[in-house]
């Protein structure tokens, strides 16, 4: 069945972290890293790891081979900073050249739809990447499922949108008191808590019928300024001063103007519907005051 595949996860940093020490009491896996920091974390945590750095391309075939053989594969790590390509990927995938996963699940971007002026984009709406950053998914999307294709395996394309919880909160831009639009101006957001992506990445895994694209969204469409104002709230600091779209073109970077003005809501019914995912957080509050609790419970543990 399923849910005895071994299981091994290509890129352990926030995500990846987090899903292996959830199912490493469940089945058998093992955890490719590139950092020490994280290796040490996981090994201490139980989780069998492998330093890999999948830029220099080493010669770890055979055990990678090894563990990618019947097994599910969950590739994490993301595409180089340039280009329009996934070298990384096409690493990886000459590593395990010559065995047979029984599943590959590759982590994408809802990035990859572009700018839809708010509109609702499901799995069935063309991409339209609109940066190198998104180009980059688009083409390591369509690497996974020919290389899949070709050895008949089954592939699942999970398209996320920005990843919250414990630990990874707007905190320090609001510290940095940095300007956000003000509600009118700011288009809606698409979020996905850390707990509830995992939940998806396990789901893939285990429902033999998961097949193609879901996008990994929790249909909460408030805006990136109703977020940095309700984590402000709750962690009791200021919130950010509110600009209009034209004063935001002199005083937000072009990067972040780039992506706050990029708008489009993100459809997740054929991931509840298909997949039978029930959200632990299908909202963004549920979710933020989630995490500022977990965060909260981890202080006080490590003070004792």
């Amino acid at each position: 069945m399923a849910a005895d595949l071994s299981c091994l996860i290509v890129g352990c940093g926030y995500v990846g972290s987090r899903l292996a020490r959830r199912e490493s009491a469940r089945r058998s896996l093992l955890a490719l890293v590139r950092s020490g920091r994280n290796a040490t974390g996981l090994q201490s945590a139980g989780v069998p790891t492998l330093r890999v750095d999948l830029d220099a391309a080493p010669a770890l075939q055979p055990a990678l081979a090894a563990a990618a053989s019947q097994a599910a594969v969950v590739y994490l790590a993301p595409p180089p900073d340039s280009g329009i390509t996934d070298p990384r990927l096409a690493a990886f995938l000459a590593q395990i050249e010559d065995v047979t996963p029984a599943v590959f699940v590759y982590i994408s971007t809802t990035g990859v739809y572009g700018d839809a002026g708010g509109a609702l984009v499901d799995e069935c709406t063309p991409v339209a990447p609109s940066n190198d950053r998104s180009r980059r998914r688009v083409a390591a999307e369509d690497t996974a499922q020919a290389w899949c294709a070709a050895r008949r395996v089954r592939c699942v394309i999970l398209r996320v949108p920005g990843i919250y919880g414990p630990g990874r909160l707007p905190l320090e831009r609001l510290q940095r008191h940095e300007p956000a639009l003000r509600e009118a101006d700011a288009g809606p957001g698409n979020r996905i808590h850390v707990d509830d992506l995992v939940a998806a990445i396990v789901a893939a895994i285990d429902r033999p019928s998961a097949q193609g694209v879901y996008n990994v969204t929790d249909g909460d469409y408030s805006s990136t300024t109703a977020y940095l104002q309700l984590t402000a709230a709750v962690a009791g600091i200021e919130p950010p001063a509110l600009l209009s779209r034209a004063e935001a073109s002199a005083k937000i970077p072009a990067g972040m103007l780039f992506f706050l003005l990029e708008s489009r809501r993100v459809d997740n019914r054929r991931l509840l519907a298909d997949l039978g995912l029930r959200l632990q957080y299908p909202t963004l509050q549920s979710g933020v005051l989630a995490s500022f609790a977990e965060m909260r419970d981890a202080e006080e543990a490590a003070a004792t």
